[in-house]
């Protein structure tokens, strides 16, 4: 796919957190990871507001495996307190996304060098990102690498149609959609012999308005050009 990307990412436990979990402290872990979860280990590999980072799907590679953990979290008004998590574990994922330009930036149409971006993104994916990766949360600590989407065996290869019922999709920020407003979306994903193909966020019709937020400006004095970017990394490469 055009400006695409495939990769697999791994690690000894994820927490894709189920919204309904997290008032009460007990954290629970969706079955499998979101679109947003997804979107953001892209965008920890690169990122940048020039770019709409869009997940077209994901494989699951292992079964899927629950472990529950004891858990001392911090609490707001100081000490700790004890809690149950429900974590994957030994999850792996193979994933394939690609990018558009985002044209709600038009401050930023001069930084739309497509095979620029391009390249970096690759590069970023070959160096183990740019930024940490983790799956769900911070404490889930995960590693990219390249790989060849589809390639290898995984557990669901052969399992037919599952279903994971109602579950967030990921999140609209304004600067994504043109409104003064976030976001959340809800979809009912299908899992067929272990690929989930991921609707793209326009197309899920099931949206609820979280609260108001304006998008951040970003201009040339903010933002370093791919052009730049990309000078800087091949000094670097040379040095």
């Amino acid at each position: 796919m055009r400006n695409g990307i495939e990769f697999v990412v791994y690690g000894e436990y994820a927490l894709f957190t189920d919204p309904l979990t997290k008032l009460g402290g007990e954290k629970l872990s969706y079955q499998i990871p979101s679109y947003q979860a997804l979107k953001g280990i892209v965008e920890s590999i690169y990122w940048k507001p020039t770019l709409l980072i869009i997940v077209d799907e994901v494989r699951v590679m292992n079964p899927i495996r629950m472990e529950s953990k004891g858990i001392r979290p911090l609490e707001y008004g100081g000490g700790n307190t004890l809690a149950n998590y429900t974590y994957l574990r030994s999850p792996r994922y193979q994933v394939r996304a690609h990018f558009d330009f985002n044209l709600h930036r038009p401050d930023l149409a001069y930084d739309r060098n497509e095979n620029k971006h391009h390249n970096i993104l690759k590069r970023s994916l070959h160096a183990g990102g740019r930024r940490d990766i983790y799956l769900g949360t911070r404490e889930c600590q995960a590693y990219v690498e390249p790989c060849v989407f589809g390639e290898g065996d995984g557990f669901y290869d052969n399992y037919g149609e599952l279903h994971f019922g109602n579950m967030v999709h990921g999140l609209n920020y304004p600067d994504e959609t043109g409104r003064n407003q976030l976001e959340v979306r809800l979809w009912n994903p299908v899992m067929r012999n272990g690929v989930i193909q991921f609707d793209r966020p326009e197309a899920c019709s099931q949206v609820r308005v979280v609260s108001k937020m304006e998008s951040k400006h970003f201009d040339q004095h903010s933002v370093t050009s791919a052009d730049e970017l990309f000078a800087q990394l091949e000094a670097e490469g040379s040095s």
